[in-house]
């Protein structure tokens, strides 16, 4: 029973550190809009944190245009703010109530530093992974060493959890090989 535990936290465990590699992956930008490349950026609204997508809707009429309409157009400087520190390299415009940027198209030089960095995300996801694991073997072989698991059993939650970690790290390289297709384009 305490093996299915451990695999299932560290099943767990590793889906979410995919879920934040996707999510880093879609703020990387790539020559097209879409809304992932500003939903991440947070501002101080209020006296709090909050994300772009809590104080705003945010469409994409066109593929080099993302169109910020904030629920509150107070808020418009604090978005420029933000925007304007990030990496986008965008343009920003606003009429007062609705904010638009422009991407621009990305050099050959630019997309191949885009790859690069990428190529960093996914090898630092793919640490994550292999630590998540690590840490789920060591508790494995301290319930071992223990005598709360008998060997039979800590041998098949092992190669269970390596199982998972080959998976997972396979999902890594293809959202890898799809973004770096996405930058190329």
């Amino acid at each position: 029973m305490l093996g299915k535990e451990m695999i299932k936290q560290t099943d767990d465990k590793m889906s979410k550190a995919i879920e934040s590699a996707r999510r880093e992956f879609n703020e990387v930008r790539t020559g097209r809009a879409h809304p992932g490349l500003i939903e991440g950026m947070h501002i101080d609204y209020c006296g709090t944190h909050m994300s772009v997508k809590q104080v705003a809707s945010i469409t994409i009429p066109d593929p080099r245009t993302v169109l910020i309409q904030p629920w509150d157009p107070g808020v418009i400087p604090e978005i420029e703010k933000a925007v304007n520190a990030s990496a986008l390299g965008a343009t920003c415009s606003n009429d007062g109530k609705i904010m638009r940027l422009n991407i621009p198209a990305l050099s050959e030089e630019r997309r191949n530093e885009m790859k690069k960095v990428v190529k960093d995300m996914a090898e630092k996801s793919r640490v994550s992974l292999r630590t998540i694991r690590r840490e789920a073997n060591d508790k494995l072989k301290k319930m071992q060493t223990d005598k709360t698991m008998t060997e039979d059993d800590y041998y098949r939650a092992h190669d269970e959890i390596q199982k998972i970690t080959d998976r997972y790290i396979k999902d890594i390289d293809a959202l890898l090989e799809q973004k770096s297709k996405n930058l190329m384009e």
